[in-house]
């Protein structure tokens, strides 16, 4: 095929196993050359493991009349919460669509959009769970290889390329006091734009990650803690700047990580904002 930029359905089709060899491959070289696309596709298949981790648990279950009606009825009944989501994700798996970027968090719990928690945050858990495991490509910049001298010109590449895409000052938190090492990072798509991740490691294996995002104009929000399923998160938004740190830890071990961040992070940011808070 031409190296035509391919349109959303057919990245989906490639992402889904559904093309010939030849178009197939011709996908596979355009995601090469492109890596924001290739980004951009890789956070598709996040979402979609995001969705068959929440709802496979009740699409396993035998389906009962309310989901029915409410699949049949585009999610107008009065089927509880919790089976108008399931009926939303039925939809989507079923109905072969892969949805990307930011909306399929549309469909995130009530409780979530009630207490004002934003769609990244959660983007930031499923990116974490998604590549924290990953034993062979767990970034696209690597910083811990090589001899010194290489790896600090990798991290000076780093900073440099995350600051430009995503337009604020990215700073690569040195966690060495709190027994993780940086990784590297890479370079995901967020829902009005790129976003990225650093991936730490301790001397045990065990991953953080810090997702960074630029926010919306005027958002501003102090520092929180919640969790998504088994990882907890410490996060925060000033105006020009987001930051969530992401990983299975308890809370007090990802406060003091938090800490640290935000002290090497401080002197950009506006002055006055709130410290984290345990």
């Amino acid at each position: 095929m031409d190296r035509q930029q391919p349109d959303d359905d057919l990245l989906s089709a490639w992402l889904d196993g559904e093309l010939d060899d030849v178009t197939r491959l011709g996908i596979e070289a355009w995601l090469r050359e492109h890596p924001d696309d290739a980004a951009r596709v890789r956070l598709w298949a996040a979402d979609r493991e995001g969705l068959r981790a929440r709802f496979d648990p009740v699409l396993d279950e035998t389906v009962p009349e309310a989901l029915q009606r409410a699949v049949r009825e585009g999610g107008r009944s009065q089927a509880p919460a919790r089976w108008r989501l399931a009926a939303a994700a039925a939809g989507l798996l079923v109905g072969g669509a892969l949805i990307g970027g930011g909306l399929v968090w549309q469909f995130q719990p009530e409780r979530d959009v009630a207490s004002g928690r934003g769609s990244w945050t959660q983007r930031a858990a499923v990116a974490h769970a998604v590549y924290a495991p990953e034993v062979r490509h767990p970034v696209e910049v690597n910083v811990a290889e090589g001899q010194p001298a290489q790896q600090r010109a990798q991290e000076e590449h780093l900073a440099r390329w995350l600051t430009k895409r995503l337009d604020m000052p990215v700073r690569l938190f040195d966690l060495r006091s709190e027994g993780f090492a940086l990784v590297g990072g890479r370079l995901l798509p967020d829902a009005h734009g790129p976003s990225a991740q650093l991936m730490y490691q301790n001397a045990g294996g065990q991953r953080i990650t810090v997702y960074l995002r630029r926010p919306e104009p005027g958002t501003s929000t102090s520092f929180r803690y919640q969790r998504e399923g088994e990882l907890g998160m410490f996060y925060w938004a000033e105006e020009g700047y987001g930051c969530a740190l992401v990983g299975k830890l308890p809370r007090e071990r990802l406060l003091a990580l938090a800490e640290a961040a935000y002290k090497q992070v401080e002197p950009d940011l506006p002055a006055g904002r709130p410290r984290p808070a345990s």
